[in-house]
């Protein structure tokens, strides 16, 4: 597997997830993962691997200051504690 961003020593990642990485449900319209990206979360999970995904959709319609709150969620997600320095180097 590759990962966008992962310490394989805690078996900790985060995943950007663009478009090609949903689909959208035909009954809600919503969009949700599709087959492989489930499939790929479900295998780390089960080798012990801490994940999170930041959506496209999520984050293209942030600001700057809102897209360094969600990426410190994110980081939260997984058991990172917040770092300011680390999270604007980052956004």
């Amino acid at each position: 597997f590759s990962l966008d961003m992962a310490d394989p020593e805690t078996k900790r990642a985060i995943e950007v997830d663009g478009p090609s990485h949903y689909l959208r449900d035909a009954s809600s319209g919503e969009r949700v993962a599709n087959g492989s990206t489930r499939f790929k979360a479900r295998l780390l999970r089960a080798y012990g691997w801490n994940l999170a995904n930041v959506a496209f959709f999520e984050w293209d319609r942030k600001t700057a200051s809102e897209r360094r709150e969600l990426l410190a969620d994110k980081l939260a997600e997984i058991g990172v504690r917040r770092e300011p320095e680390l999270i604007d180097a980052v956004s």
